[in-house]
């Protein structure tokens, strides 16, 4: 029997809400994958068809306004490598990659996700973005400072300027990690007691959203919003490895720039200078259904 089909569902950060930037963090609502990977699995590296792939990620770009041929994606590893993408890199998986940076409007960056923190970084003031795969082994190995570092040496962004979104995954209700995790959690962060509690011996109760938070604020990052969703908690709305047994798609977060006002100075900090994006297909805000729990929601 087929999945019944939903409506496609989309999260947006209110902190990114401004001209040239386009993002939406996808549910697992609206595709056509049967389980488990119902019903809007983006993956192609799980016992997902093909077909049902395609299908779902074709969704997801008539939803943006988008061609396949606009898309980075990369074939995640959990590590910490960030990629520059240009216009050159569009329509292409790039190997071994968790981070994508870019400055070029047009190209759109789309990874995935199950448990593992999207991060979305934009600079206002050089009109780049930066979207981030980052679970516990990105988070040991500093991959948020990464991403900061990597836009810092592109596009000269400052650190103090960029305004970073936080998306769902699994939250400290539902992670406990070992001794391996705590241990490297303590070489990676300057305060792991705030983000690690003891749960018995060699075991933690481990805040993967606090740890990446953590982390951006030492590179410098100010702005930051949370969503405060933990997937693992809500598996009837996102892919949780842990809250689905380990068998489970991947949900999608894509971003991408328009272009803007290039005579206009560059905005800084609170100024707004910029000329309103030219019109774009239509895109809806924040969809969230009835029950479906609010950026801010435990």
């Amino acid at each position: 029997m087929l999945p019944r089909h939903h409506r496609l569902a989309t999260y947006h950060f209110t902190n990114l809400a401004v001209p040239g930037l386009v993002h939406a963090i996808f549910t697992r609502l609206g595709g056509v994958s049967r389980e488990p990977f119902a019903t809007l699995n983006v993956s192609e590296n799980v016992a997902d068809t093909p077909a049902a792939v395609a299908e779902n990620r074709a969704r997801i770009y008539a939803h943006l306004g988008i061609e396949a041929a606009q898309v980075v994606t990369a074939g995640q590893v959990h590590g910490n490598r960030i990629a520059l993408v240009t216009a050159a890199d569009a329509g292409q998986t790039l190997p071994r990659t968790d981070g994508l940076i870019t400055a070029t409007p047009g190209v759109a960056l789309m990874l995935r996700f199950a448990d593992c923190q999207p991060i979305i970084l934009y600079d206002p003031e050089h009109h780049a973005l930066a979207l981030v795969h980052a679970g516990w082994r990105g988070a040991a190995q500093g991959i948020p400072r990464r991403a900061v570092e990597a836009m810092q040496r592109a596009f000269g962004s400052r650190p103090a300027a960029l305004i970073a979104g936080l998306g769902p995954a699994i939250g400290p209700c539902c992670y406990t990690v070992g001794q391996d995790v705590a241990a490297a959690m303590g070489y990676a962060l300057p305060d792991w007691q705030k983000v690690l509690e003891p749960q018995g011996e060699n075991r933690w109760k481990f805040d993967l959203p606090a740890a990446n938070a953590q982390l951006l604020a030492d590179a410098g990052v100010q702005n930051i919003e949370q969503t405060a969703i933990c997937t693992a908690c809500h598996t009837e709305i996102f892919f949780s490895h842990r809250g689905d047994g380990g068998q489970t798609g991947r949900f999608a977060v894509v971003a991408f720039l328009r272009e803007r006002n290039t005579t206009a100075r560059p905005p800084r900090r609170a100024e707004t200078t910029d000329a309103p994006p030219p019109p774009a297909p239509a895109m809806p805000t924040s969809l969230q259904p009835p029950g479906m729990p609010t950026l801010g929601g435990p």
